[in-house]
């Protein structure tokens, strides 16, 4: 059965008998001089009982006021769970996320076990402090891990593993095994903003045309914004050359330990984009007699292709027309930029590209946009022109004399 809640500061060196008469008195119990004299115990939530000595009675009573106050409060933890150690409640964690997508999944496995086990693994939690992971962390952009003899991760990589460790922490929090996340509030280190690229309509052209059998490949990456996941997933049937609408459904992503697995897009939500009339022939011609299921775009080896090996083409196309070190996921920002240019608000962008949220394609694109703070002068000059003309004509006030 499940004890109820109740707590309460005894005295272990005295106990109350009764004589024959029903009169009560306090004698020495057999504990008499031996430990602590006030023991302080509570049962706690799920019906388990903590206690703990003291010499004072003033301070067992404070001791168990302030379990009872955080257990009131909602921020009370066990205090054996706090013991256990990091590395054993992180794998509990990490089995929590078998859901997400397989390239995110294995993205936490590597973290897990190159970056944050090595130095957290047997920490036990309480002892998980934010001086501690602080120093963990600044040190990451200096000496890496004990797994990189010394040299130091990226900004990005380092921002993942505090992500992790975070995550791992919260999920402490939560299971009342830490009363607080000591990783909120870490600094971070600042990513490296990298410079864009954006191609002309001609540069595009250009580079599809030297991409050879990726000609429309190329086309599509630049005009439809599809990552390339996406593309490489893209079946026959998704593409209605009557109406000019590619549906994109799924993505394919290498996965490290399983190879390449299809899933869902990167927001797990499906999109339509539109295909510019030029680029429907040549779809046409590479869907040809087809079967509806299957893939739009597949390997010279069967199967679906990989970035390797659009890029033993692509790669030397880029150079030969003058945008070396490009990359196909960098045609997304060229869809972006010649879609903006072409009129597109921000809501059509984030539609066309599958982003999560407006405000994602405004912090990457937002510079692309024409800022309109001369048409916004402009109309004020028209707005307020006839107000300052009707002004120009009223008599000037007279001065009021003063007495």
């Amino acid at each position: 059965m499940r004890r109820n809640r109740r707590a309460g500061v005894e005295d272990r060196w005295a106990k109350t008998v009764r004589d024959a008469d029903g009169n009560t008195r306090t004698v020495p119990s057999s504990a008499y001089g031996k430990g602590s004299r006030w023991r302080a115990r509570y049962v706690d939530e799920v019906g388990r009982e903590h206690a703990q000595g003291f010499a004072r009675k003033v301070d067992a009573q404070r001791w168990l006021n302030k379990q009872v106050s955080e257990h009131v409060t909602g921020i009370w933890t066990d205090p054996s769970l706090s013991g256990q150690t990091f590395g054993v409640l992180a794998e509990r964690w990490f089995a929590t996320k078998a859901t997400r997508a397989p390239k995110t999944v294995a993205g936490y496995r590597s973290l897990l076990d190159v970056v944050v086990l090595p130095q957290w693994g047997d920490v036990p939690l309480r002892e998980v402090t934010f001086e501690g992971l602080q120093t963990w962390v600044s040190g990451l952009s200096v000496n890496g891990s004990t797994r990189f003899d010394g040299k130091g991760l990226g900004a990005s990589r380092v921002i993942q593993a505090h992500q992790v460790v975070s995550q791992v922490l919260k999920y402490a929090v939560k299971a009342k095994h830490l009363a607080a996340n000591p990783a909120d509030g870490i600094e971070l280190p600042r990513k490296h903003e990298i410079d864009q690229r954006y191609l002309t309509h001609e540069q595009l052209h250009r580079l599809a045309v030297a991409s050879g059998r990726f000609r429309t490949l190329v086309l599509l990456l630049g005009y439809c914004g599809l990552r390339f996941g996406e593309a490489a997933a893209l079946q026959v049937g998704d593409v209605n050359l009557k109406t000019r609408r590619i549906r994109v459904r799924r993505s394919v992503t290498n996965v490290t330990g399983k190879g390449l697995v299809e899933g869902a897009t990167k927001n797990h939500g499906a999109r339509t984009v539109p295909v510019p009339k030029f680029l429907a022939p040549l779809l046409e011609t590479e869907i040809g007699e087809r079967a509806e299921t299957e893939l739009l775009f597949p390997s010279r080896r069967g199967g679906y292709l990989t970035v390797g090996e659009i890029r033993w083409v692509f790669d030397p196309a880029a150079k030969a027309v003058g945008v070396g070190g490009l990359t196909p996921h960098e045609l997304r920002h060229t869809c972006a930029s010649l879609a903006i240019a072409a009129g597109a608000n921000v809501k059509v962008l984030q539609t066309l590209l599958g982003h999560k949220t407006a405000t994602l394609t405004l912090d990457r694109y937002g510079h692309l946009f024409p800022d309109d703070l001369d048409k916004i002068a402009d109309a004020f000059d028209v707005a307020a022109k006839p107000t300052a003309d009707d002004l120009r004509t009223i008599p000037p006030l007279r001065a009021v004399p003063s007495e």
